[in-house]
């Protein structure tokens, strides 16, 4: 059972990738969406469509400064928090900020939406918390020890959000992203995910650079089962979600060389020469996990969690979506 009256939603990390296709997602879905961004890694060109919607408030702010955290919960019902810095070669290199960010930022949002009373608190998780497990298929309950200094940061965000949930009631739902894909995800820059990276390589004629023999797997995400596992965390009225996490993804696994024949082919429709490019193959990087699969049954059963777009449905979708982007 969900309940759907419109809510107004504080969407951190809004101009995004993930946050700025949530922020389309709820104001198609007919609420109010506040959205929250310091451009850090988001960018004005994700929200700019939205400028003229009279539900739609930009707040250019930094989680990391309490009174701005206090001051955008005004009014709000709901919190989607996204706001973090990812990847975990740029935690290595920089734990420091990474730290300030995805903890203290992620705390003062907590506290902020505690005392401004709002009680629903849907927040991004990671599949990095997983750190080296091995076991497949990732199931919520049983988690190794972190690899990186993001995927400490992300595992201490869920350690705080169920704290908050035992001392002070609040509906707090964790969301372990698996891999996540889809328009708007950049591909520029030295933290760009391995996709848009992917694809803006064939589509230059570059070679695309794989870390490793390219034989791990991952469990690729389309951007739209994103939206509706949010959806469905935000308005879930089955109170075993609360204080929980939980995994997003397909619920199956693709090594990255059979991630780049896929491209490849769908690619070529485009553009012939694809075929010709070759990858480069370099050294694999620490904090790297080999293998990724998740279970999806826990989502599924406590609040209706049912992707609807395998690996191959989300790349006829991006790809169309780049290639539009380019040319």
């Amino acid at each position: 059972m969900t309940d759907t009256a419109k809510r107004t939603i504080l969407i951190t990390g809004g101009a995004g990738f993930i946050g700025s296709a949530l922020c389309d997602d709820f104001l198609d879905q007919g609420h109010t969406v506040k959205c929250m961004d310091n451009f850090a890694t988001g960018k004005k060109a994700n929200i700019e469509h939205l400028a003229d919607n009279e539900d739609f408030e930009f707040v250019e702010a930094d989680i990391r400064d309490i009174d701005a955290c206090s001051s955008a919960m005004k009014g709000v019902d709901i919190v989607l928090h996204q706001a973090a810095l990812g990847s975990v070669p740029r935690s290595i290199k920089d734990p420091l900020t990474t730290n300030a960010v995805n903890i203290s930022g992620m705390l003062n949002i907590l506290e902020a939406a505690r005392l401004a009373g709002v009680k629903r608190f849907v927040y991004a998780a990671s599949s990095s918390t997983y750190g080296d497990s091995k076991e497949l298929p990732k199931v919520e309950e049983r988690i190794g020890k972190p690899l990186s200094p993001y995927a400490v940061t992300k595992y201490t965000n869920e350690v705080y959000a169920d704290l908050y949930h035992e001392l002070f009631g609040m509906e707090t739902i964790g969301l372990r992203y698996f891999n996540v894909f889809g328009r708007r995800q950049d591909p520029d820059g030295a933290y760009a995910a391995a996709i848009p990276k992917f694809i803006r390589s064939f589509m230059e004629g570059t070679s695309p650079q794989v870390h490793g023999d390219g034989e791990q797997t991952r469990d690729f995400t389309y951007i739209k089962n994103v939206e509706q596992a949010v959806r469905n965390a935000a308005f879930t009225q089955n109170e075993k979600a609360y204080g929980q996490v939980f995994n997003v993804a397909y619920g199956k696994n693709c090594s990255v060389n059979e991630l780049l024949r896929i491209l490849i082919e769908k690619l070529s429709r485009f553009d012939p020469n694809v075929k010709t490019v070759l990858v480069d193959h370099v050294a694999e990087r620490v904090g790297d996990v080999r293998d990724s699969l998740a279970s999806i049954e826990k989502a599924r059963n406590v609040f209706g969690y049912d992707p609807k777009y395998d690996l191959d449905s989300g790349l006829e979708e991006a790809i169309q979506w780049y290639w539009d982007s380019l040319h």
